[in-house]
Parts: structure tokens; sequence; C-alpha cells
């Protein structure tokens, strides 16, 4: 959250001295689930003789990072990656638009990626091993977009406190803005405040209502999320979004002194990547300064990412890509010797009416848990209620308008953006807008003209009742209307794209934990011949889904057969580490 730890900042030091440490009993500074033991290092080519032939479904990026590090260790075996639609790249939409005098990027998708450890540094060791370290495009810590970033409430912009923040200024907008009501009375209250009742879950609206205020919930944490999730905090999940409040809580007895007191959360499969980046060569001074980075991109967007993994999957001789290519059925095989995979495909384009049985070694699915439920046949005495959980997961739907103004000085303000909580009144967003990214300030350099470029974000979980979604027309005016109403741009742009993402990004309700880890269960019955991947499960980022490809391949690459890219939900093998290191 932009401003978060400045704001536990200034309400820490005044409790610090005299509760936090003596709070924690000794017997409590280690706090870990039963888990298992990792190898130190990771081979760059495995020997997995079983592994012969691999389905990787989905031509997302998930699945791209999965064909790409299959192709990459296990050289002996034939990968095949299936895609549904006409392209690949999922998510990943960048488009350049000519705009008269020029060109400009425009984002449907994610737009940039933070090179935060450890997820975003496999990320940047992707980008290394294909090649775009000269495309990429950084912001540094002190530019404006990383340093201002702002809430629109109740009828202004308001900036959040964080890096490049003076001391007074943040302490008057502390006690004079709307938006940061009893917000410092809720942290000197937080440390006191009697633990939950150790239910196994609840919402992060009912989190932070029951150890802060309800109006911090409301006012700025509704708003973080709607930035990444476009979700509604009173549904999503504080233990698999927020790990560390909900660990915390149950450690040190408050979210506070956890944090205020050294407390890491820290995964046993972050092990094994700290211990190949120890022993691994050192970075250019590229990758470095990539790494010191606030956040970067790509020169032509980042959709550049999955071109440049398409590129390289078609160059290696053991991976076929199948576009337009539909799964019918998924079943466990146990007719044929070695046991395997057998998938029912068929092809749109040259053959549809006429499905063809296949049978690999291996599937790794990358497609969502709705459309995995769909195709999945139970395995052989598998209880088959327990592969539903799977169709369980829900997704929301967000409008992205890209517009672009040839007038570079429109913006009242400069910043990375804005984002609109929940308890905005109806009037200043009856759009239902999520937020609107300054693109111009955010991802300088992609353009090779100067304006002003922005995304207005619509719908999220506030279209989830909707039985019909606006036009390309009405989405285009409903941004216009956003822009007039907050920022005042009359402005007609020169160039408009209006995308309607449907299901784009899952939500991790409550229960979502129980539920994955139920679905690991169920997946062990294939006997490591299944596994998943992507933002249904483990993250809804593109760094997340990255990480989730890398660690399934490994999975296969290290032979480990009780993985099934859920393990991280089981206690016994992935739970967390809540630890302090003693002075």
């Amino acid at each position: 959250m932009p401003g978060w730890a400045s704001l536990q900042g200034i309400c820490f030091n005044t409790v610090r001295k005299q509760i936090l440490r003596d709070r924690i009993p000794l017997h409590l500074r280690t706090y870990s689930s039963r888990r298992r033991a990792y190898a130190s290092t990771i081979p760059k080519v495995g020997f997995a003789p079983d592994v012969t032939d691999v389905a990787v479904l989905g031509g997302g990026i998930t699945g791209l990072a999965s064909a790409f590090y299959l192709a990459q260790r296990l050289p002996h075996a034939q990968i095949t990656l299936f895609e549904g639609s006409s392209r690949l790249g999922g998510w990943l939409r960048s488009q350049q638009v000519d705009v008269g005098n020029g060109k400009v990027v425009f984002e449907q998708g994610p737009r940039s990626l933070r090179p935060t450890r450890p997820n975003g540094w496999v990320t940047l060791d992707l980008v290394r091993d294909l090649g775009l370290e000269d495309q990429v495009l950084m912001t540094s810590k002190e530019s404006v977009a990383a340093q201002n970033r702002f809430i629109y409430y109740p009828d202004h912009l308001v900036r959040m406190p964080g890096p490049g923040s003076s001391l007074l200024p943040t302490i008057a907008g502390l006690v004079q803005e709307p938006v940061f009501k009893g917000l410092i009375s809720a942290c000197l209250a937080e440390p006191f405040k009697p633990v939950g009742d150790g239910r196994g879950d609840e919402s992060i609206g009912a989190f932070i209502s029951r150890r802060f205020r309800p109006e911090l919930a409301d006012n700025i944490v509704s708003a973080l999320i709607h930035g990444i999730y476009a979700g509604d905090i009173y549904r999503l999940s504080v233990r698999c979004i927020f790990p560390f409040l909900f660990h915390a809580e149950r450690v040190a007895e408050s979210v506070e002194v956890a944090y205020a007191t050294g407390f890491k959360l820290r995964w046993p499969q972050d092990a094994r990547l700290e211990a190949e980046w120890a022993k691994a060569p050192a970075v250019s001074e590229r990758i470095q300064a990539i790494r010191a980075s606030s956040v970067f991109t790509f020169e032509k967007g980042i959709g550049q990412l999955a071109d440049r993994l398409e590129t390289k999957l078609r160059e290696f001789p053991n991976v076929n890509i199948r576009l337009e290519t539909k799964i019918d059925q998924l079943e466990l095989e146990q007719t044929n010797k070695p046991q395997g995979m057998a998938l029912l495909t068929r092809s749109v384009r040259e053959n549809p009416a006429r499905p063809t049985k296949e049978f690999f070694s291996h599937v790794i699915s990358t497609i969502s848990g709705k459309a995995l439920h769909s195709v999945v046949k139970p395995a052989p005495g598998m209880f088959a209620p327990r592969m539903s959980l799977f169709a369980d997961i829900p997704a929301v739907t967000v409008m992205v308008v890209n517009l672009y103004f040839s007038n570079p000085s429109l913006l009242p303000v400069r910043g990375f953006g804005y984002l609109l909580p929940r308890s905005l009144p109806f009037e200043q967003n009856p759009e239902r807008a999520l937020g609107v990214v300054f693109d111009s300030d955010a991802t300088v350099g992609q353009d090779d003209i100067p304006g002003t470029k922005v995304t207005v974000m619509l719908g999220g979980h506030w279209w989830d009742e909707w039985k019909a979604y606006p036009d390309e027309e009405m989405g285009a005016s409903m941004a216009k209307d956003v822009l007039k109403r907050h920022l005042g741009i009359s402005e007609e742009p020169q160039a408009i794209r209006v995308g309607l993402q449907k299901d784009c990004i899952p939500q991790y309700v409550v229960g979502h934990h129980w539920r994955m880890e139920e679905g690991h269960e169920a997946l062990e019955e294939y006997g490591g011949r299944l596994r998943v991947a992507g933002s249904s499960y483990t993250g809804v980022g593109l760094n997340d889904c990255v990480r989730a490809a890398r660690n399934v391949v490994m999975g296969l690459v290290e032979g480990r057969n009780q993985d099934t890219g859920l393990e991280s939900f089981a206690e016994e093998i992935g739970g967390p580490i809540l630890s302090q290191k003693e002075d």
C-alpha cells in the first residue's frame, strides 16, 4: 500500500519502547508449519527420464513461461503448448497506436512490474534468459510516479504518505484529510486489541476493521485492493492476500508488534531460490539497476515479454505450439504403461467436429480453475466433488479504457495515478471506476510523441451482478466523464481504445487457502502427472505467474512426484514461517 510503512512508523514510535518486545513470549519467537527440507541447488538441465512428453494447457504468460522452462531444462522431452485462441500472451495486450505524428503504446492488461524479491527477481532472471535487458524501461524510486500516489476522497485527490514525503505536511494530512479519519488512534490502539477467535480465515475488510478501524478498511485498503484485484475487501481472504497480517496476529498477538520487532514471513520454497542466487555468478550492472528501480516495463509494452517467449519457443526443436486447439477432456490414462494423461483435443480451424485422443506423460494446466474443472475427469477412486473446488474460484470483469491527449500538460498533478475507495460517495463515482493510471508519468519512454496518456479502469466487483456490460462507445463516454469530474479534463482525446476483459482477475475469497489445500490433495491422486499453475491459484500478478511456472517445472525436473503446483497450501509441505532474528 502506498505509504503504509510511513503511516505505521508514525504510530509505532510512540509505543515501541514500552510494549513491543515484551509482548512476545520467547517460545513464540519462531513460528512455522510442518515442512520438508529442500535441496540447496537447482540444476540447469534436469534428468527426469519419465518426463517424455508434456502438454501445457494455456498460452498466457504462465503457459509460455512453463513451456520455456521445460524446453530449457528438459531438452529430451517433447513439449506441446495448447492455446484455444488465435494468439498467445493471454491478458498481456500491448498495442502501438498511430496518433498522426507518432505512436503511443496502449496497455489493456498489466503495464509494469515490480522488481521485488523473490518473485520479481525470478521474472528478471527470465528477462535475462530471453535477452530483453536492453528493452527494459525503468522508473526510478525518485521519480514522480514512484513518490506520488493518490486516493480520490471524498471529492479531491489526496497524496498518500510515502517516499519523498515531508514530515510536517504528512502529519497535517493525517490530521486534516477525511480519508485518514481515525488512522492515528487506530494504530496506537492496535497492539492492545484482543486476538481474534482463531478462525481459519476472514475477509480483509473484517480483519482491518477488527484490528484497526472500519474507516481504514473502507477508505484506504479498499482502494489498494481495487488497484490490484478489482475486488471487494469484504469477500477477499486476508490469509491469502495479506498472509503477514494473518500470521502476525497469531504469533505476536499484534500486527504492529510483529512488524516493528522484525518478524518476517518466509516460505520454504523461497529458500531454494535464495540458495541458487547465492551460488550464481554476479548479475550484470543492467540487472542490478533494474532490481533497484521502482517498476519496469519494456519499450513496446509488457506484451513484448510474451512476444519474445513465443519467438524463443519456436526456436526449440522439442516445442510444438498449437493455436486454436480446444481441450474437451483430460483424464488419467491407466491402460498404457507407463501411466500418463489422455487429452481429447479439437482443432477449431481444421476439423472442429472431430476430436482426437492424444497421450502425454505429464500435463501442466495454466488455464483457469473453472476451465480445468470443466474438462478434467476425476482420477479413478477419487471423490468426484473434490475437483469441483476449482470451479468455485470466481473472477471479476474489468473494462480498460486507454486515452491519449496531445496536450502534455493536462494533469493537475504528477504521479502514478489514483485509486477510488468503496466509501466514495456514489455521485463522485456513478461509473463504478476502480482507478486511473497516469501512464505518461508511470511509463516514460514508450511513446515517440509528447502528450498526456491515461488509463481508466472500470467495473471489477462493482459489476458482479450486471447482466450486460457497456459497449465500447459507452465505456469511452464513462471514462471521459470520470476524467472530467475528478481531474477537470474536458478535452477530447486524440486516440482512445476500449477493451472488456471478462473474468480477467481471479478472486481469492475467504476460504481460498482451504479450497486449494483440498485441491492439492485431489491432484495428488494423479501421481504427479497433472499439475497446475497460474493466476487462479497462487497469485494474480505477472511476477506471481512466472514464479508459479518456474516452481511447477522444477518440481518435474527434480522428480518431486508429490508436487501439484498447490503444495504451498499443504502445511506439512510448504506452509509459511513467521520468525524473528534475535538481537
